[in-house]
């Protein structure tokens, strides 16, 4: 497994097929909801543009490319942000926050979690097929609602209600600068939750609990109290600011759904995309141990993997992707094995001195596997990290479920002759 990767729609619409088996297969995508968002609002589209193709061309076309292999789709941000500053902690570690695990308790007591097929990849399965339902239509017009219509005026004057003054910005540094200042002291903590509720449309319901909390603990700074919290409120923040300055166009109604990307940093090692406004703005956000790649340059290395795994004899590539393609193909200075040196070190080393596993030992660890995801959900233990709950470090065990095609493009994900070996067994993996 690869770098944990953000990417944005524009990176997967700009690679064909072939290429995005590699970077399914390279990384580990986190699949962030503006994608489906952004994916989703293309079935707007009734007519045929140049291509030839309508909105559901479209969509069909992205849902092809969109990974199976490996990957998570992230909790929406409103639901991270609000857990956040209800108590809940939530890692900013790289790690992708997944919904929909089922605590299970094997006959031995040993504690896991299993993540079956998620909706949103349910969902793409349909959408390949041209079948694309309300209810998804309806998700995702709420979540682009939520983004777009914004009372500006009224953000405006609480911005200034801050003592903001974005003329004082020359740079997107600078206003970063101003809205980390500001999230990590502790002045005017009810205008910040004020541009928080209406950045993040809070139920006025919440409002109350939420700021009673924050209260108890004496308005912490809200960068330690809610860390998460106040990542996103820096992110609407700044952009509100950059667009004050004049850093940001205001014309491109898109702007603020590209910028909600940001959002999701946290979450990944590497961020992938070929807009514009990601380039200037991403790098603020970056940790030093982050990268932003521009996806023109991954497209290419991607397709270099392609040139160079199509070189091998057919009866490898038959074997199945996790069999003759373990690990990118290159020198140090290709980008690929760039990203690999410097987010997965070691993997040299095991690649090296692979430990392979008998075909009993195979069979063995999918038949526990097998057991696992079977086991019927335990209403003892709750899985998470609040009060009470268990943590990923206290699991003896966790299964992730996916639908994964024997064959994708020009490349054999599963082996070929799986159904010849195991007569009953579907195109999937767990």
């Amino acid at each position: 497994m690869g770098p944990i990767a953000l990417f944005d729609k524009s990176f997967l619409q700009a690679l064909s097929v072939d290429e995005s088996v590699w970077f399914d297969h390279f990384f580990y995508p986190n699949v962030c909801p503006l994608f489906y968002v952004e994916t989703l609002a293309d079935l707007t589209k009734t007519s045929a543009g140049r291509s030839g193709r309508d909105g559901a061309d479209e969509v069909r076309i992205i849902a092809d490319k969109t990974p199976t292999l490996s990957g998570a789709p992230c909790v929406h941000h409103r639901e991270l942000a609000l857990s956040n500053l209800m108590g809940q902690r939530i890692p900013m570690n790289g790690q992708i926050p997944m919904a929909g695990g089922r605590p299970v308790r094997s006959p031995d007591g040993k504690k896991g979690v299993v993540f079956d097929q998620s909706p949103e990849a349910k969902a793409f399965g349909r959408w390949q097929e041209g079948a694309f339902q309300e209810v998804e239509k309806q998700f995702a017009h709420d979540w682009r609602q939520m983004l777009t219509e914004l009372d500006l005026p009224a953000v405006a004057n609480r911005i200034k209600a801050l003592g903001i003054d974005s003329k004082l910005c020359k740079t997107v540094d600078d206003a970063h600068a101003i809205a980390i200042k500001l999230v990590r002291e502790r002045s005017k903590p009810h205008e910040q939750m004020a541009l928080l509720f209406a950045f993040l449309d809070v139920p006025r319901e919440y409002h109350t609990d939420i700021i009673r909390r924050w209260s108890i603990d004496q308005y912490r700074p809200l960068a330690d109290y809610a860390p998460y919290a106040a990542h996103v409120l820096c992110v609407e923040l700044f952009f509100q600011i950059a667009l004050g300055a004049n850093l940001i166009s205001a014309e491109r109604a898109s702007n603020r759904v590209d910028i909600a990307y940001l959002f999701y940093l946290p979450f990944s090692m590497v961020f992938v995309s070929g807009d514009r406004l990601h380039r200037l703005c991403a790098r603020p956000f970056l940790k030093s141990t982050q990268d932003f790649v521009w996806a023109q340059d991954l497209k290419a290395e991607l397709g270099r993997q392609n040139a160079e795994f199509g070189k091998f004899p057919v009866e490898e590539r038959e074997k199945g992707l996790m069999k003759f393609a373990r690990a990118p193909i290159g020198s140090e200075d290709d980008l690929l094995l760039k990203l690999w040196d410097r987010h997965t070190p070691g993997w040299r080393m095991q690649h090296a001195a692979p430990v392979p596993l008998s075909s009993e030992s195979e069979r063995k660890i999918v038949e526990q596997l097998g057991d696992l995801t079977s086991l019927p959900t335990d209403p003892t233990q709750v899985t998470g990290d609040g009060d009470g709950d268990v943590g990923p470090s206290e699991l003896d065990q966790m299964a992730i479920s996916r639908l994964v095609p024997k064959k994708k493009g020009s490349w054999w994900l599963l082996p070929k002759d799986l159904d010849d070996r195991k007569p009953n067994a579907p195109g999937s993996s767990t």
